[in-house]
């Protein structure tokens, strides 16, 4: 069915500020093909009531993570005093059981979720390559594909970024417990990621990136080896890491690598735009600086940075040194990019003592915080994930996200302070429709697929949660 049509959109967000309303037209390519004040001549009109914005961007998942929700909140005598380290000794134990199917049915479960709050593109970090005992399966490629079709089940667009893992530690060999994770070789790494290229050809909805788990777990031989191979694959391909999330993994660069981890890779890996630094939380002055000159994107996830104890980003100091942005939902803890964008708001709010702390006055775009924030994370979100997408003009995918002026969250506000409700103080989730290029996959608030969907994932938490 082909997605084109016209739609009149109540008030349409715009980089300029609102159309009200705001004419969408959908080419049969499901692209926008011009937007205005005025209706296009002749055809017939589609009327969407509310606020029309563009769709999120989820630049750094593990979705498989969503599993873990609630299962990881218990003191243990073992490890009296928790941390991002503990939490990672049950992340092992529970992938360690997960099979190809079941981990499709948590990745169809939690990009229901995304849609449905208005996420149309993940960022997937994926390192579970091999079967339970560390072995290739027979397609090397098989729990990739297992995202891909999970993607393809509920209709989000999906980045793919298949992760080069090597080591247990810097200068250590991987631990047991990683070996689903391991690719010893960098050109066996390589391999997988030329197969799924083949996959993405002439699918916009598919881009096939890469990972480098970080410095704790990729040589630096490798880190150069992955990055030129991938470069021989593609030119322009996302290179993602996470790097500098704990204060030990700065402490273990500081003396093996003689660096702390982002200074590393800001003088040794030519890092420039098509990077993604994930979390760079314990980033100095200068390294705030340096990332923001590189023009990489720092991919933020402050609801699992604050649920790991991981600490809070300078995002004062790198937004002003001209940085770029985007969030991502990490260990799926919450699916919203609304809250993301509150903890983080919020977390600079309580180490500073001031409030909306990224505004600049005198501009309808750039004074209130809610729309501040949204813009900033869709700019550093489409730029990560290399998705034709982030607005809604000309030539980008048509995908639109139709927040419900009648929510309890958005009553009483219109386009002027709507993503101010929305993003800081919303308890209901306003997401009504989602289009994702120029076909519906949310309509007042629920999946096309959902109840088949949910069935699976209850199936597959009984399973695992009896193991």
């Amino acid at each position: 069915m082909s997605p084109a049509g016209v739609y009149r959109v109540e008030h349409l967000h715009q980089p300029s500020g609102w159309l009200s309303p705001g004419y969408l037209e959908v080419d049969a390519d499901g692209y926008i093909a011009t937007v205005d004040q005025d209706p296009p001549h002749g055809g017939s009109v589609t009327h969407l009531a509310g606020l029309g914005v563009p769709s999120a961007s989820n630049l750094h998942s593990h979705a498989f993570q969503r599993a873990l929700v609630g299962l990881s909140e218990c003191a243990s005598i073992a490890d009296a005093e928790d941390t991002f380290w503990t939490w990672r000794k049950v992340m092992y134990d529970f992938v360690a059981r997960i099979d190809p199917a079941q981990y499709q049915a948590i990745a169809a479960m939690v990009y229901t979720d995304m849609l449905k709050h208005g996420i149309t593109a993940v960022g997937e970090f994926h390192y579970v390559h091999h079967d339970t005992s560390g072995c290739p399966y027979a397609d090397r490629a098989e729990m990739s594909k297992r995202l891909v079709a999970a993607a393809e089940q509920t209709g989000l667009a999906i980045t793919l970024l298949p992760v080069f893992y090597a080591s247990g530690g810097i200068g250590r060999p991987p631990q047991e417990s990683q070996k689903r994770f391991v690719h010893a070789e960098p050109d066996r790494f390589l391999e997988l990621v030329a197969g799924l290229s083949a996959l993405s050809d002439g699918r916009p909805d598919l881009v096939i990136g890469v990972a480098l788990h970080s410095l704790r777990a990729v040589p630096t031989d490798g880190l150069a080896a992955v990055v030129a191979g991938v470069r021989d694959i593609a030119s322009d391909t996302p290179i993602h890491i996470h790097v500098a999330e704990q204060p030990r993994e700065v402490e273990e660069c500081l003396a093996s690598l003689g660096a702390r981890p982002i200074r590393w890779l800001l003088d040794n890996a030519n890092v420039g735009a098509d990077w993604t630094l994930i979390h760079a939380t314990h980033c100095d002055e200068n390294e705030c600086r340096d990332m923001a000159a590189s023009g990489a994107v720092v991919g933020l996830c402050p609801a699992t940075e604050a649920s790991l104890g991981d600490g809070i980003f300078p995002l004062v100091a790198y937004q002003g040194a001209g940085g770029h942005w985007g969030i991502g939902t990490d260990s799926n803890y919450t699916t919203s990019v609304a809250e993301e964008l509150r903890v983080l708001e919020y977390g600079q709010r309580l180490i500073h003592g001031r409030r909306n702390l990224l505004t600049a006055p005198g501009d309808e775009t750039t004074e209130h915080t809610g729309r501040r924030l949204f813009d900033l994370a869709l700019a550093g979100g489409t730029r990560s994930l290399a998705q034709p997408m982030g607005a809604l003009t000309p030539s980008k995918r048509a995908d639109l996200v139709m927040l419900d002026s009648e929510s309890p969250t958005l009553l009483g506000h219109g386009p002027r302070t709507g993503l101010d409700a929305w993003i800081l103080g919303g308890t209901v989730n306003p997401v009504r429709d989602v289009m994702v290029g120029g076909r519906w996959v949310v309509r007042d608030g629920r999946h096309d697929s959902e109840d088949i969907i949910i069935a699976a994932y209850k199936e597959t938490m009984a399973d695992l949660v009896a193991a």
